[in-house]
């Protein structure tokens, strides 16, 4: 059975998570959401309500599980038996970026990362941006799945 483990904060889920983890599902058996534990980082949602967005959204779907981790993500690949990292790439940036992690990673254990190019219509859209819009009043519902709703 082909794993992957589609790593972040989900702060909040968006729509490129969704498209991700969408297409994701056709290439593995199963796609992990892994949301990682950082108590030095300031969210905006918390942990329990990122865990039930996502588990809200893919509750149809039974190739998808959610889970919430702490510590080096190729170690937790490692620690449920997982061999792919699954990672979106919204611009050359991110390709940079997600490179050298993904390079660092493959040097401390045997995982491999497989990207997938997010869609043109969600590739504008970072959890960052929708944090803005949330907290200047903005309809953030376009940016996100129907269970990301602020309370």
């Amino acid at each position: 059975m082909k794993r992957a483990l589609f790593p972040g904060s989900f702060d909040p889920l968006t729509l490129g998570h969704y498209d991700i983890i969408k297409r994701g599902v056709t290439l593995f058996d199963e796609v992990i959401v892994a949301i990682g534990v950082n108590a030095a980082k300031k969210y905006m949602f918390s942990l329990d309500e990122r865990k039930a967005f996502i588990e809200k959204t893919f509750a149809d779907d039974p190739k998808v599980k959610v889970v919430t981790y702490k510590g080096l993500t190729v170690d937790f690949c490692q620690s449920i038996g997982v061999e792919f990292i699954l990672r979106g790439l919204r611009n050359p940036a991110d390709f940079e970026f997600e490179k050298a992690i993904a390079h660092t990673n493959r040097d401390l254990a045997p995982i491999e990362t497989v990207f997938l190019l997010t869609s043109a219509d969600t590739s504008y859209i970072a959890s960052n941006i929708v944090r803005d819009v949330i907290r200047n009043n903005g309809d953030y519902t376009k940016l996100v799945p129907k269970s990301v709703r602020v309370k």
